[in-house]
């Protein structure tokens, strides 16, 4: 799927940044330059794997299984002590937080060494 826009989708744009910065804009500069160069390919990263992600269902999959459409409303029903008795709540956040990770820190599950 391309997207509404077609081609290049938004993801493919923030890619071709995120590349040119730590291509030729950290080949060719030094010091803090340098260093703002990589942390903005690093930010631009993580917004290509969330535009990415949006179509994987993987979130939305776990939010379905705890009978939630967002995590604005699964947030509620927490505070409110809704889910105190909820068996499956511990699994369905564990399946959220690696979500997050996934898109902020790739590789972050294995250095851990996958613990759950």
């Amino acid at each position: 799927m391309t997207g509404l826009n077609g081609r290049p989708t938004a993801a493919e744009l923030v890619a071709a940044v995120a590349e040119f910065l730590e291509g030729d804009v950290r080949a060719n500069t030094t010091g803090s330059v340098n260093f703002h160069a990589l942390v903005a390919a690093n930010v631009l990263r993580t917004v290509e794997r969330e535009l990415l992600e949006k179509t994987s269902g993987e979130p939305l999959a776990a939010l379905e299984q705890l009978g939630f459409s967002d995590e604005n409303t699964l947030a509620a029903a927490i505070r409110a002590g809704d889910l105190d008795d909820h068996d499956d709540i511990v699994g369905g956040l564990r399946a959220l937080v690696r979500h997050r990770l996934a898109i902020a820190h790739p590789g972050y599950d294995q250095s851990q060494g996958g613990r759950s």
